[in-house]
């Protein structure tokens, strides 16, 4: 199927069905309820946290509801519920809502953000963006440090400019060539191959002289980075768990966490609010061009294609860094 809704007032939504199996339906689009507003979605970033419910856990239900996982949308509005003041159909926004792997999706009013004209015609997942301001915002890095960042995808790749800007010294550490590589231009001093544990210890303690790092980000969501990240923290240093870490419990190697003494930020967010400041402030970096996510954004898929843009956030190709569901 192809357009953007084949019968007025039906759209097209992804439903996933299975393990690894995604159907797309013609389904009523739904109606804003007080406070609410629709959006008309030009598209939607495909998220490593899809990547779990994506691969049939036992605590999964299958079929999910229409749109359900995308939590990334940007687009227009197209309606407003009762009571709505401060926006207007046509704006377009990002917003934070959940069932956007549909070509509508409705957000709480106060949980959409007005975009500005400089931003006009670009992408604009909002809640990764904000999601990587919060982050580098709690890290609290600041000139002359130097700070490591396990894990270059899209999120570790935005926090090394965000570093690298405020004057930090960035020691990057990932897995594939490409991620690296990623990192050097955007501000990386350094990089390292995410491939042998002691060796990359040795490397960074080299690299500081025995000293190790003021900040380390943990931005992958296994064990072992994050052990690695604890190994990398130097005495009184912060070490910041950016990674979405959804598949089981982890241990922590609590007596180097104590002799250290260092400070352990989860850096995760649950309050909307929080969420939306971050996604302003993002949406400021973008507009004054302090930072420019386009070329990071490196895979397009329309949404009859979710399943490749699933798969390929989970494999990651040679080239990968960020999907995209789109409609045209």
């Amino acid at each position: 199927m192809t357009g953007r809704a084949t019968a007025d007032g039906a759209m097209r939504a992804a439903v996933l069905t299975g393990p690894g199996r995604i159907r797309i339906e013609q389904v009523p689009r739904p109606a804003p309820s007080p406070g609410q507003v629709r959006i008309r979605l030009e598209g939607c970033g495909v998220c490593a946290s899809n990547l779990t419910p994506w691969s049939g856990p036992d605590w999964m239900s299958f079929p999910t509801r229409p749109g359900d996982l995308g939590h990334e949308g940007w687009g227009v509005i197209d309606a407003l519920g009762d009571g709505v003041e401060g926006l207007a159909i046509g704006q377009r926004v990002a917003a934070l809502s959940y069932r956007s792997y549909a070509e509508y999706d409705l957000a709480e009013a106060d949980a959409v953000l007005p975009l500005p004209e400089q931003l006009s015609g670009q992408p604009l997942p909002g809640e990764p963006l904000g999601c990587a301001m919060n982050i580098f915002r709690r890290s609290e890095i600041s000139a002359g440090q130097t700070v490591a960042i396990i894990g270059v995808g899209f999120l570790g790749a935005i926090l090394t400019r965000l570093a690298s800007d405020a004057g930090a010294r960035v020691i990057a550490i990932s897995r594939r060539p490409f991620s690296l590589e990623v990192a050097r231009r955007m501000g990386a001093a350094e990089t390292i191959v995410m491939d042998d544990h002691n060796a990359i210890i040795e490397r960074v303690k080299e690299l500081t002289g025995g000293a190790f790092c003021e900040r380390v980000i943990e931005a992958v969501g296994y064990q072992w980075p994050l052990d690695l990240a604890a190994e990398l923290t130097r005495e009184r240093g912060r070490m910041i768990v950016a990674g979405y870490h959804q598949d089981g419990p982890r241990q922590v190697n609590m007596w180097l966490w104590n002799w250290r003494g260092l400070d352990v930020i989860n850096a995760h967010e649950r309050d909307p609010k929080i969420y939306m400041a971050g996604i302003r402030e993002a949406v400021d970096a973008l507009a004054s061009g302090r930072l420019d996510p386009r070329p990071l954004y490196t895979h397009s898929y329309p949404l009859e294609r979710l399943d490749d843009a699933l798969n390929a956030t989970r494999d990651r190709p040679d080239g990968f860094l960020k999907a995209l569901v789109t409609f045209a």
